[in-house]
């Protein structure tokens, strides 16, 4: 019988030792990498968990860098916005320092330093972040503003604001200096001043928007008969027949302005000649009395218009620069009463013959549509959007006022309506009654002209129009004024499911409120010398100092860096609630595919006491053989 021999690579003991050796090498790969293998197929069921897990964490680490950008420019904007905000405070005190004196250049210290701040100004919101500017709305190429240059003084093809502020100058100031009024004395020879005590005031134009505007008079002189505002331009008639007032007595007059103030005249009777300033001489008769009345009249009427209308008047040139709102101004009418009066806000839009009514009145059923939504006349009973055909002509007002969201009321001025809107643009008012339309001052489908605006006409001291001047003035703002609100110009996903608004313009109430108010206070310049210079010029600064102060439901600053920190707000939390995800998201994917290092070197330790039992084994057999079995003999 042969013995064959033992083959040690195919024996038990072989592929053991083999074994061993395989899997100390893959745990001494693994010690080293820190995951259970190199590929996909070696980690096990739960894989596919993990490759989920890698993803979202891709995701969340997309989002961070996101948020800590969006972070970034916020910064930057609120960073911005509380400069903007020392610089108003800073013109706003200088403004309403007082006395304000007038140096060589025509200005006030205030009024040069308000020049500098508006290029200070000018630079802030061109900020860049990286290449975005960021207060450009969606326009993230452009600058945000034209340059202050540009701005006060346009280039050879456009207007600048100081070139619209002198033509509405003009235009308010009109050809006699008198503020568009027509001061008509005793014995004009022309109804109703027949007589030589007869004294009346009146506008030019029912339906112009410049000038002093007559809002009430009143009056304790005695023997003087004091009527008005009224008629179609509105006036105020003064006729003194019965005889002289006494001395001390009083008239006065309160004007609207271009910029929605008022002022007032108050001029006193008196025995002295000549009489001071603001009052009148009384004369040895009526008519002597009326013709000096005439002459305080015209010299206080003038007064007024070259100080606080200019003053009123640049203010309103900078809002038809700045601004996006307009007017929309109807013809003047007349209401059917028994003596046809111009309409005013108590006129019904319905009634009989002889009432104070309009003259075609509005019929149950009949519709106004303002900016797409309908106004629906009802018999009675009106609710939501409806008006009672006896409703008033303010009534009517009110509600197409809450409909444009305008933050000016519209007003009816001898007979004429002006119907205010805060965007130009989108104002659009048609009627399914044309009558009862034109009854109003209104036909087809009335519109507003839009921003910037310029007088319209020649000479400009008679114009009686604003028109759209968009293509002969600057723009002063340049960037994006696409529909929707300034904060949704730019809106990032923070979160899977997540998204916050962070955009931010030039043009928001409360930044362009302040450019407009130091532009427009660094543009104007008056002669050093003129009489009236230094009351336009106090005049001027009083508005500004007010103008700078945001009214009651205006946006400030302060709203725009509230919605940023809204917005950062949103972002911590988004923040907090990822990293919490990301943890999770790690420990699942290194519980899939990482190693206990203290296992794993237990098992390698384990595994090289058996292979080293194994190769000790080995040993032993190998020095085996038949005569160490043969019995010794």
């Amino acid at each position: 019988m042969s013995i064959s021999s033992i083959n040690y690579g195919s024996s038990l003991l072989g592929q053991s030792v083999r074994n061993i050796s395989t899997q100390l090498s893959d745990l001494s790969t693994q010690l080293s990498s820190g995951v259970k293998s190199p590929d996909y197929a070696g980690m096990g069921v739960n894989e596919g968990f993990a490759i989920a897990a890698r993803a979202q964490l891709a995701n969340i680490s997309a989002f961070t860098d996101t948020i800590t950008n969006v972070n970034t420019i916020i910064n930057s904007a609120n960073t911005v916005l509380q400069s903007l905000s020392t610089t108003v405070g800073q013109v706003q005190q200088e403004a309403a320092a007082t006395p304000q004196n007038l140096t060589s250049t025509g200005q006030t210290i205030g009024q040069q330093n308000a020049l500098s701040q508006l290029s200070a100004m000018v630079g802030m919101l061109n900020t860049q972040v990286g290449d975005r500017y960021i207060f450009s709305g969606t326009a993230i190429n452009t600058p945000a503003v034209a340059s202050a240059d540009d701005i006060l003084n346009g280039t050879t093809a456009q207007a600048g604001l100081k070139q619209v502020i002198a033509e509405r100058a003009q235009a308010d100031l009109g050809t006699n200096g008198l503020g568009r009024l027509v001061i008509t004395g005793p014995n004009n020879a022309t109804p109703p001043i027949t007589t030589a005590t007869q004294i009346q005031v009146a506008e030019d134009s029912a339906t112009s928007p410049f000038g002093l505007k007559l809002n009430s008079v009143s009056s304790n002189l005695t023997n003087a008969t004091v009527s008005g505002p009224s008629g179609s331009p509105a006036a105020v008639s003064i006729d003194m027949t019965a005889g002289n007032p006494n001395p001390g007595e009083q008239i006065s007059f309160t004007f609207n302005e271009p910029d929605g103030t008022t002022d007032s005249i108050q001029l006193t009777a008196t025995s002295s000649s000549p009489p001071p300033t603001g009052s009148f001489t009384i004369g040895a008769t009526p008519a002597a009395t009326a013709a000096n009345l005439n002459a305080a009249l015209n010299t206080s009427i003038s007064t007024l218009a070259n100080t606080s209308l200019l003053a009123a008047s640049a203010v309103a040139a900078g809002d038809n620069f700045f601004n996006t709102d307009g007017t929309a101004i109807g013809n003047a009418v007349n209401n059917q009463a028994a003596t046809p009066a111009p309409i005013t806000g108590a006129t019904a839009l319905s009634g009989a013959a002889g009432t104070d009514s309009l003259s075609s009145g509005f019929a149950p059923n009949d519709t106004i549509t303002v900016n797409g939504t309908t106004i629906k006349f009802v018999a009675s009973g009106a609710t939501g959007n409806e008006l009672n055909v006896t409703d008033s002509v303010q009534t009517l007002l009110s509600k197409i006022d809450a409909i444009t969201g305008t933050s000016t009321p519209s007003t009816v001025h001898g007979g004429s309506i002006t119907l205010q809107t805060d965007n130009a643009s989108t104002l659009s008012i048609t009627s399914s009654n044309a009558a009862a339309f034109a009854a109003l001052g209104f036909s087809g489908t009335v519109t507003a002209a839009a921003p910037p605006l310029r007088v319209s006409g020649s000479p400009l001291g008679s114009a009686t129009s604003l028109v759209n001047g968009s293509a002969n003035t600057i723009a002063w703002y340049t960037g994006n004024t696409g529909p929707g609100s300034a904060r949704a110009s730019s809106t990032v996903r923070i979160d899977s499911t997540q998204t916050v608004q962070f955009g931010a313009q030039a043009n928001e109430q409360a930044i362009r409120q302040a450019i407009q108010g130091i532009a427009t206070y660094a543009a104007v310049t008056v002669s050093p010398t003129a009489t009236n210079s230094t009351g336009e010029i106090g005049a001027l600064s009083d508005r500004i100092a007010a103008n700078l102060t945001p009214q009651a439901g205006q946006q400030t600053m302060q709203d725009i860096q509230t919605d940023f920190a809204t917005a950062q707000n949103t972002m911590k939390d988004a923040t907090a609630r990822q990293t919490q995800t990301q943890t999770a998201l790690q420990n699942l994917i290194s519980g899939t595919e990482g190693i206990d290092q203290n296992q794993v070197a237990s098992e390698i330790l384990q595994l090289q006491t058996n292979l080293q039992a194994s190769y000790q084994t080995t040993s032993m057999l190998s020095q085996l053989s038949l005569v160490k079995f043969l019995p010794v003999g």
